[in-house]
């Protein structure tokens, strides 16, 4: 049993709770079943590891420059509250655990029944109709964990093996029919790039596909890209767009702030600067970000879905990697990523006002993921759908729901003491409804969430049985 142990903790240490190096070696899988030379396969791995890893420098360099403004507002105002975040939802959930006496090794077990099941749906798609692998490896690990926390919270006699195998289950079905659900949009959105959205809104996502259309205004239907006329064309540039909308949105916050604050809670990249072109500096930096961020995206997601059609063609017929949804960030019209996160901020201090206003005894810190990842991806798929109108009703939803689904997640699993939840749209909505069928039908809700999620891509097929397995298989 210590030998089994001592290889797990070894593959999650080295593999899964490392995104990059997982992706490669997915990728190296791939280019050996498509026989490819091995000088071919090393290099598609150098490329999927550093292409992730550009996509990782992006992103932190993102959450660094919102980062402060948050930390800054926090303090301004001396608000106390948990944060919406699974970066902080993973900290939070492995307290919890401890505080009961569990180990957190209890939820790497969760992560590989979880993922072997994902692997089983996909392996008899023939009747699951799960034409999905989920691979962003983070993310599982985050969900896995806050997800055991969840149903060890809410039924205590599921505390031991069966109950993992039973949480690892529905964890695993989530990730399979959930990224199965975003397969349609995403091969429209990316013009059949062959991958799916494996991450923290997928029902998002769906519904902005499904629903964005409702949305749409005057603008003619085969339009889908944000279109400014006049001197305001030059926003049709998302680099200089997401300069000036960050500058209009971000900038104020900063001046409201002030540079006292600014230079206590962002030191480093204040330094000497005069607070104009701290501002001005700060606000570049993000569309910097976003650069680097697509740059990345470019390398390993090329290399991802190439090598992905060895294992589709041989080990899992037909299936599609669910990757990470920064993924889509370069197809699409890039203004709406911008624009999805400011409405999405703008839905989520919506919410957090009307906590204030009708004095409750939760308060919400936006955290930085679900603030950007989520909002910014519901953004472009509304956009897609519906134009701006979709995209802004979608994300300012969106933004409301984080907030105020995640207040009453966090109460029903008595994750506030501990500081923290996931906060992404799909655990502000989805998860809370399973977990109040699992609290008053115990084990038997488990078993209904589990069926019900699997009766989902049934009902897919039925809608598109002709292409339902060759989307995004194109040659």
């Amino acid at each position: 049993m210590n030998i089994i142990t001592s290889i797990w903790n070894v593959m999650f240490n080295n593999i899964l709770s490392q995104p990059a190096i997982f992706i490669g070696l997915i990728v190296v899988i791939g280019y050996i079943l498509l026989k490819r030379k091995w000088y071919e396969s090393a290099a598609g791995f150098i490329k999927a590891v550093v292409g992730y890893q550009i996509l990782q420098l992006g992103a932190s360099s993102l959450k660094n420059t919102v980062d402060p403004l948050l930390k800054g507002i926090q303090q301004k105002w001396s608000v106390e509250a948990v944060v919406i975040d699974p970066n902080f939802g993973l900290t939070a959930a492995n307290s919890a655990l401890e505080s009961i006496g569990v180990t957190t090794s209890f939820a790497m077990v969760t992560l590989l029944i979880a993922f072997i099941w994902n692997i089983v749906l996909v392996f008899f798609r023939k009747y699951t109709k799960v034409r999905t692998l989920f691979t962003t490896g983070h993310i599982m690990v985050k969900q896995s964990t806050v997800a055991t926390w969840i149903i060890f919270f809410l039924i205590p006699e599921l505390r031991n093996m069966g109950g993992i195998v039973l949480i690892g289950l529905l964890c695993g079905t989530y990730w399979s029919v959930f990224s199965n659900l975003t397969v349609e949009a995403t091969q429209e959105l990316t013009e059949g790039s062959g991958f799916a959205i494996g991450h923290q809104q997928m029902l998002g996502v769906w519904f902005a596909y499904r629903f964005g259309s409702l949305f749409r205004g005057k603008e003619k239907k085969e339009e889908k890209g944000i279109r400014l006329g006049g001197a305001l064309k030059v926003l049709d540039d998302y680099v200089v767009s997401t300069t000036l909308i960050m500058l209009l949105f971000f900038g104020v916050i900063m001046i409201i702030l002030g540079p006292g604050m600014m230079h206590e809670v962002d030191e480093a990249n204040f330094g000497n600067l005069a607070f104009p072109v701290y501002i001005f500096q700060r606000c570049t930096s993000f569309a910097v970000s976003l650069v680097v961020l697509k740059t990345g995206i470019r390398m390993f997601v090329g290399e991802m879905v190439e090598s992905f059609e060895g294992i589709s063609g041989s080990i899992l017929k037909g299936s599609l990697p669910a990757v990470d949804c920064a993924a889509t960030y370069s197809f699409g019209d890039p203004n709406a990523v911008t624009l999805g996160f400011l409405f999405g901020a703008l839905g989520q201090l919506i919410a957090i006002v009307g906590l204030l206003v009708f004095k409750s005894p939760l308060m919400i810190i936006p955290g930085f993921v679900p603030l950007f990842y989520d909002n910014a991806t519901i953004g472009l798929y509304a956009n897609m759908k519906g134009g701006f109108r979709a995209l802004l009703v979608c994300c300012l939803g969106s933004g409301l729901l984080q907030v105020l689904g995640s207040a009453v997640a966090i109460i029903m699993f008595q994750m506030g003491s501990f500081g923290g939840y996931v906060g992404n749209l799909d655990w502000a909505t989805l998860w809370p409804a399973m977990g109040a069928m699992i609290k008053y039908l115990t084990v038997p809700g488990v078993v209904l969430c589990i069926v019900g999620m699997l009766i989902i891509p049934q009902l897919q097929y039925r809608r598109n049985k002709k292409d339902y397995f060759t989307l995004g298989m194109e040659d």
